[in-house]
């Protein structure tokens, strides 16, 4: 008889995360018409949503056999999993983004965009100044060109 594969770091909590998420879709669902009809405007994404819940039962039943992950304890398991699905990059794109979307109001889309097609070309390209001026500028101008001329549409 052959022994189930051990568990990746993270992997338990991720499930009984993603089992949580489903419940929260079945309620927003269930909040939409309730069990009214089969036909009603709930009914799709209730069905979803139960698909979801009994698919992520099902997955954490089948990984209760399964060996934890050798890292070293809880903690030893939240390094090796931040480290393995949150590499520095990630991590710098992503607060990356978060400045461009705190940016927008401030500055508006344009300079906004701009500036973060700039650090992320600068970031990418590994300081090449002059091709990610060129490639931030005509991005910009690009989306610029799409949203106002063939859209018509107000860019703030």
């Amino acid at each position: 008889m052959s022994h189930p594969p051990s568990l990746k770091a993270g992997e338990r909590a991720f499930n009984l995360l993603l089992l949580l998420l489903s419940g929260g879709v079945f309620y927003e669902a269930y909040r939409i018409s309730g069990f009214e009809l089969p036909n009603s405007a709930g009914a799709f994404p209730l069905l979803l949503g139960a698909i979801m819940i009994v698919t992520m039962l099902s997955i954490l039943l089948g990984q209760r056999h399964h060996p934890r992950p050798a890292a070293g304890g809880a903690l030893g398991e939240l390094r090796q999993f931040l480290a393995t699905h949150f590499p520095l990059p990630v991590v710098l794109f992503s607060l990356l983004a978060v400045g461009y979307l705190l940016a927008l109001p401030a500055l508006g889309f344009i300079a906004a965009t701009a500036l973060f097609l700039l650090i992320a070309q600068l970031c990418l390209r590994r300081g090449h100044w002059i091709s990610a001026v060129l490639v931030t500028v005509l991005i910009t101008a690009v989306i610029y060109a799409l949203f106002t001329l063939l859209f018509q549409v107000y860019l703030p």
